[in-house]
Protein backbone atom coordinates (compact mmCIF):
# COMPACT_ATOMS: atom_id res chain seq x y z
CA UNK A 1 0.00 0.00 0.00
CA UNK A 2 1.31 3.52 -1.10
CA UNK A 3 1.10 6.06 1.47
CA UNK A 4 -0.67 8.48 -1.15
CA UNK A 5 -3.66 5.94 -0.65
CA UNK A 6 -4.49 6.47 2.75
CA UNK A 7 -8.08 7.72 3.37
CA UNK A 8 -8.72 10.17 5.18
CA UNK A 9 -10.42 8.19 7.55
CA UNK A 10 -7.19 6.88 8.50
CA UNK A 11 -5.84 10.15 8.81
CA UNK A 12 -8.35 11.41 11.80
CA UNK A 13 -8.19 8.25 13.78
CA UNK A 14 -4.52 9.04 13.49
CA UNK A 15 -5.14 12.23 14.83
CA UNK A 16 -7.12 11.13 17.47
CA UNK A 17 -5.35 8.60 19.17
CA UNK A 18 -2.40 11.31 18.77
CA UNK A 19 -4.28 13.63 20.81
CA UNK A 20 -6.35 11.33 23.54
CA UNK A 21 -3.35 9.33 24.10
CA UNK A 22 -5.30 5.60 23.84
CA UNK A 23 -7.14 3.80 21.83
CA UNK A 24 -10.09 3.81 23.49
CA UNK A 25 -10.26 7.23 24.28
CA UNK A 26 -9.36 7.78 20.27
CA UNK A 27 -12.39 5.20 19.58
CA UNK A 28 -15.03 6.69 22.10
CA UNK A 29 -14.51 10.44 21.00
CA UNK A 30 -15.24 9.46 17.30
CA UNK A 31 -17.79 6.74 17.77
CA UNK A 32 -15.99 4.05 16.64
CA UNK A 33 -15.17 0.50 18.16
CA UNK A 34 -11.72 0.04 19.34
CA UNK A 35 -11.27 -2.48 17.28
CA UNK A 36 -11.77 -0.02 14.23
CA UNK A 37 -9.46 2.42 15.59
CA UNK A 38 -6.50 -0.39 15.89
CA UNK A 39 -8.00 -1.03 12.07
CA UNK A 40 -7.14 2.01 10.57
CA UNK A 41 -3.84 2.77 12.68
CA UNK A 42 -2.67 -0.76 11.41
CA UNK A 43 -3.40 0.20 7.90
CA UNK A 44 -1.88 3.92 8.19
CA UNK A 45 1.49 2.59 9.56
CA UNK A 46 1.57 -0.36 6.88
CA UNK A 47 1.24 2.45 4.37
CA UNK A 48 4.35 4.48 6.35
CA UNK A 49 6.14 1.27 6.53
CA UNK A 50 7.25 1.81 9.77
CA UNK A 51 5.72 2.03 13.31
CA UNK A 52 4.11 5.41 14.08
CA UNK A 53 2.97 4.90 17.49
CA UNK A 54 4.85 3.40 20.84
CA UNK A 55 2.21 1.16 22.41
CA UNK A 56 2.93 1.46 26.08
CA UNK A 57 1.05 0.64 29.09
CA UNK A 58 -0.16 3.92 30.08
CA UNK A 59 -0.92 5.11 26.37
CA UNK A 60 0.74 5.62 22.97
CA UNK A 61 3.23 7.95 22.33
CA UNK A 62 4.37 9.16 18.91
CA UNK A 63 7.76 8.27 17.02
CA UNK A 64 10.12 10.47 14.99
CA UNK A 65 8.12 8.91 11.75
CA UNK A 66 4.64 9.42 13.76
CA UNK A 67 5.41 13.08 14.38
CA UNK A 68 6.27 13.65 10.66
CA UNK A 69 2.78 11.94 9.90
CA UNK A 70 0.81 14.00 11.99
CA UNK A 71 2.23 17.16 11.40
CA UNK A 72 0.99 16.52 7.40
CA UNK A 73 -2.27 15.08 8.46
CA UNK A 74 -3.04 17.78 10.39
CA UNK A 75 -2.44 20.20 7.48
CA UNK A 76 -4.50 17.89 5.12
CA UNK A 77 -7.34 17.59 7.14
CA UNK A 78 -7.09 21.53 8.22
CA UNK A 79 -7.85 21.92 4.02
CA UNK A 80 -10.36 19.58 4.23
CA UNK A 81 -12.50 21.22 6.44
CA UNK A 82 -11.96 24.65 5.36
CA UNK A 83 -12.79 23.39 1.63
CA UNK A 84 -16.02 21.99 3.02
CA UNK A 85 -17.10 25.07 5.01
CA UNK A 86 -16.42 27.34 1.60
CA UNK A 87 -18.55 24.68 -0.13
CA UNK A 88 -21.36 25.09 2.50
CA UNK A 89 -21.40 28.76 2.05
CA UNK A 90 -19.94 29.01 5.24
CA UNK A 91 -17.22 31.98 6.20
CA UNK A 92 -13.97 30.79 6.51
CA UNK A 93 -12.23 30.11 9.70
CA UNK A 94 -9.36 31.96 9.38
CA UNK A 95 -10.55 33.97 12.76
CA UNK A 96 -11.27 31.26 14.50
CA UNK A 97 -8.90 30.29 17.55
CA UNK A 98 -9.38 27.18 19.22
CA UNK A 99 -8.36 27.39 23.18
CA UNK A 100 -8.03 24.55 25.90
CA UNK A 101 -8.05 25.58 29.65
CA UNK A 102 -7.66 23.65 33.05
CA UNK A 103 -10.80 24.07 35.12
CA UNK A 104 -9.18 26.76 37.53
CA UNK A 105 -9.19 29.15 34.71
CA UNK A 106 -12.57 28.59 33.36
CA UNK A 107 -13.62 30.42 36.82
CA UNK A 108 -12.22 33.74 36.18
CA UNK A 109 -9.63 33.82 33.48
CA UNK A 110 -11.29 32.59 30.37
CA UNK A 111 -14.65 34.92 31.29
CA UNK A 112 -12.73 38.06 31.94
CA UNK A 113 -10.60 37.52 28.83
CA UNK A 114 -13.33 36.30 26.54
CA UNK A 115 -15.86 39.02 27.40
CA UNK A 116 -12.85 41.90 26.57
CA UNK A 117 -12.15 40.12 23.48
CA UNK A 118 -15.94 40.61 22.67
CA UNK A 119 -15.22 43.95 23.10
CA UNK A 120 -12.38 44.98 21.51
CA UNK A 121 -12.22 41.92 18.52
CA UNK A 122 -16.11 41.17 18.26
CA UNK A 123 -15.03 39.35 14.71
CA UNK A 124 -12.43 37.33 16.12
CA UNK A 125 -13.83 33.30 17.25
CA UNK A 126 -12.78 31.62 20.09
CA UNK A 127 -13.79 28.23 20.16
CA UNK A 128 -12.69 26.70 23.55
CA UNK A 129 -12.85 23.20 25.91
CA UNK A 130 -11.60 22.36 29.14
CA UNK A 131 -9.57 19.36 29.60
CA UNK A 132 -6.19 18.18 32.40
CA UNK A 133 -2.65 19.48 31.23
CA UNK A 134 -1.66 16.14 29.60
CA UNK A 135 -4.67 16.18 27.56
CA UNK A 136 -4.63 19.42 26.35
CA UNK A 137 -1.21 19.21 25.36
CA UNK A 138 -1.61 16.42 23.60
CA UNK A 139 -4.26 18.03 21.41
CA UNK A 140 -1.97 21.07 20.83
CA UNK A 141 0.64 18.75 19.53
CA UNK A 142 -1.95 16.92 17.51
CA UNK A 143 -3.04 20.32 16.30
CA UNK A 144 -6.40 20.59 17.76
CA UNK A 145 -6.04 22.82 19.42
CA UNK A 146 -3.97 26.53 18.89
CA UNK A 147 -3.75 27.69 22.49
CA UNK A 148 -3.42 26.34 25.66
CA UNK A 149 -3.81 27.53 29.69
CA UNK A 150 -1.85 24.99 31.96
CA UNK A 151 -1.14 24.45 35.30
CA UNK A 152 1.63 23.30 36.90
CA UNK A 153 3.42 22.37 40.66
CA UNK A 154 6.74 22.87 41.86
CA UNK A 155 9.45 21.71 40.38
CA UNK A 156 7.94 23.00 36.81
CA UNK A 157 9.19 21.11 35.07
CA UNK A 158 8.05 21.26 30.77
CA UNK A 159 4.71 20.33 30.14
CA UNK A 160 6.03 17.62 28.00
CA UNK A 161 9.24 16.27 27.52
CA UNK A 162 8.25 15.57 22.80
CA UNK A 163 10.24 17.66 20.39
CA UNK A 164 10.47 20.20 19.52
CA UNK A 165 9.84 22.07 22.95
CA UNK A 166 6.62 24.15 23.58
CA UNK A 167 6.88 27.79 23.63
CA UNK A 168 5.70 28.73 27.23
CA UNK A 169 5.16 31.42 29.47
CA UNK A 170 3.99 31.89 32.77
CA UNK A 171 1.07 33.77 33.46
CA UNK A 172 0.48 33.81 37.04
CA UNK A 173 2.57 32.22 39.72
CA UNK A 174 0.23 32.03 43.16
CA UNK A 175 0.15 30.25 46.30
CA UNK A 176 -1.77 27.46 46.91
CA UNK A 177 -5.09 28.21 48.75
CA UNK A 178 -7.25 26.37 51.64
CA UNK A 179 -11.16 26.37 51.36
CA UNK A 180 -12.21 25.76 54.93
CA UNK A 181 -16.00 25.84 56.05
CA UNK A 182 -16.70 29.50 57.39
CA UNK A 183 -18.33 27.48 60.62
CA UNK A 184 -15.22 25.38 60.90
CA UNK A 185 -12.65 26.44 63.85
CA UNK A 186 -10.20 26.91 61.63
CA UNK A 187 -11.99 30.22 59.45
CA UNK A 188 -11.51 31.99 62.59
CA UNK A 189 -8.27 33.69 61.57
CA UNK A 190 -6.54 35.43 59.04
CA UNK A 191 -4.14 31.98 57.88
CA UNK A 192 -4.09 28.73 58.42
CA UNK A 193 -1.08 26.83 60.24
CA UNK A 194 -0.29 23.39 58.31
CA UNK A 195 0.32 21.86 62.07
CA UNK A 196 -3.45 22.41 62.41
CA UNK A 197 -4.25 20.58 59.16
CA UNK A 198 -3.52 17.29 61.50
CA UNK A 199 -6.45 15.06 61.99
CA UNK A 200 -8.93 17.31 59.00
CA UNK A 201 -10.88 15.59 56.92
CA UNK A 202 -10.89 16.12 53.02
CA UNK A 203 -12.54 16.66 49.64
CA UNK A 204 -10.33 15.34 47.33
CA UNK A 205 -10.02 14.88 43.68
CA UNK A 206 -8.73 12.09 40.84
CA UNK A 207 -4.91 12.20 41.48
CA UNK A 208 -2.83 13.94 38.53
CA UNK A 209 0.84 13.70 37.43
CA UNK A 210 1.35 16.90 40.15
CA UNK A 211 -0.36 16.18 42.66
CA UNK A 212 -1.25 12.81 43.72
CA UNK A 213 -4.50 13.74 45.74
CA UNK A 214 -5.37 16.96 44.84
CA UNK A 215 -7.32 18.64 46.89
CA UNK A 216 -5.35 17.45 50.42
CA UNK A 217 -2.43 19.76 51.22
CA UNK A 218 0.48 18.75 49.94
CA UNK A 219 3.64 16.79 52.08
CA UNK A 220 1.48 15.88 55.27
CA UNK A 221 2.65 13.80 57.59
CA UNK A 222 0.01 11.52 58.01
CA UNK A 223 -2.37 9.11 55.66
CA UNK A 224 -5.36 11.76 55.18
CA UNK A 225 -8.76 11.20 55.56
CA UNK A 226 -11.02 11.34 52.34
CA UNK A 227 -14.25 11.90 53.30
CA UNK A 228 -15.61 13.10 49.74
CA UNK A 229 -14.46 12.77 46.17
CA UNK A 230 -15.12 14.95 43.66
CA UNK A 231 -13.48 15.73 40.03
CA UNK A 232 -15.28 19.11 39.85
CA UNK A 233 -13.96 22.01 41.91
CA UNK A 234 -16.90 23.84 42.00
CA UNK A 235 -18.46 20.50 43.55
CA UNK A 236 -15.76 19.81 46.12
CA UNK A 237 -16.06 24.04 47.04
CA UNK A 238 -20.31 23.54 48.06
CA UNK A 239 -18.91 20.29 49.71
CA UNK A 240 -16.26 22.63 51.76
CA UNK A 241 -19.77 25.26 52.22
CA UNK A 242 -21.49 21.74 53.55
CA UNK A 243 -19.08 21.21 56.46
CA UNK A 244 -17.96 18.63 55.13
CA UNK A 245 -14.70 19.08 54.73
CA UNK A 246 -11.40 21.16 53.78
CA UNK A 247 -9.84 20.77 50.20
CA UNK A 248 -6.90 23.14 48.33
CA UNK A 249 -8.27 25.67 45.65
CA UNK A 250 -5.85 27.70 43.58
CA UNK A 251 -5.94 30.96 44.63
CA UNK A 252 -7.13 32.29 41.19
CA UNK A 253 -10.58 30.65 42.23
CA UNK A 254 -10.91 33.11 45.70
CA UNK A 255 -13.65 35.15 43.90
CA UNK A 256 -15.75 32.54 42.65
CA UNK A 257 -16.18 30.61 45.93
CA UNK A 258 -19.63 30.10 47.06
CA UNK A 259 -21.25 31.69 50.23
CA UNK A 260 -20.26 29.68 53.23
CA UNK A 261 -16.33 29.04 52.39
CA UNK A 262 -13.28 31.48 53.24
CA UNK A 263 -9.65 30.74 51.09
CA UNK A 264 -6.81 31.38 53.63
CA UNK A 265 -3.19 31.07 53.06
CA UNK A 266 -1.35 28.36 55.11
CA UNK A 267 1.50 29.23 56.84
CA UNK A 268 4.74 26.90 58.07
CA UNK A 269 6.38 24.18 55.77
CA UNK A 270 7.59 25.01 52.23
CA UNK A 271 5.95 27.56 50.00
CA UNK A 272 3.09 25.83 48.04
CA UNK A 273 3.34 27.45 44.73
CA UNK A 274 1.10 27.03 41.17
CA UNK A 275 1.46 28.55 38.21
CA UNK A 276 -0.73 29.13 34.87
CA UNK A 277 1.19 28.45 31.97
CA UNK A 278 -0.04 29.76 28.29
CA UNK A 279 1.52 27.32 25.63
CA UNK A 280 1.59 27.30 22.14
CA UNK A 281 3.63 25.62 19.32
CA UNK A 282 6.95 26.68 18.17
CA UNK A 283 5.30 28.05 14.72
CA UNK A 284 4.89 31.48 14.34
CA UNK A 285 1.49 32.36 15.72
CA UNK A 286 -1.27 33.67 13.73
CA UNK A 287 -2.93 37.73 14.21
CA UNK A 288 -5.95 35.96 15.66
CA UNK A 289 -3.73 33.70 18.38
CA UNK A 290 -2.26 36.91 18.85
CA UNK A 291 -5.18 38.69 20.00
CA UNK A 292 -6.24 35.87 22.12
CA UNK A 293 -2.78 35.17 23.78
CA UNK A 294 -2.76 39.24 24.66
CA UNK A 295 -5.95 39.19 26.27
CA UNK A 296 -5.34 35.85 28.65
CA UNK A 297 -2.19 38.07 29.55
CA UNK A 298 -4.17 41.22 30.39
CA UNK A 299 -6.81 38.99 32.19
CA UNK A 300 -4.00 37.45 34.23
CA UNK A 301 -2.49 40.85 35.44
CA UNK A 302 -6.33 41.62 36.28
CA UNK A 303 -7.07 38.98 38.83
CA UNK A 304 -3.38 38.68 40.09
Amino acid sequence: MDFEDVSLTALRVFRAVAEHGTFTAAAASLGYTQSAVSRQVAAIERAAGTQLLQRRREGVRLTAAGHTVLRHATVVLDEIEATARELSGLPPAAGTVRLGWIPSAGAVLLPRALTELGRTDPGLRVVSREGTTPVLVRALRAGSLDLVVLGSAPPFRSPDTETPPLVVETLTERSLRLAVPASHPLARGDFVDVADLRGQRWIAGPSSGEDRLMGVWPGLDERPEIAHTARDWLAKLHLVAAGLGLTTVSAALAPAAPEGVRILPVRGGPQEQRRLLLAGLARRPTQSVDRVAAALRAAALAVT
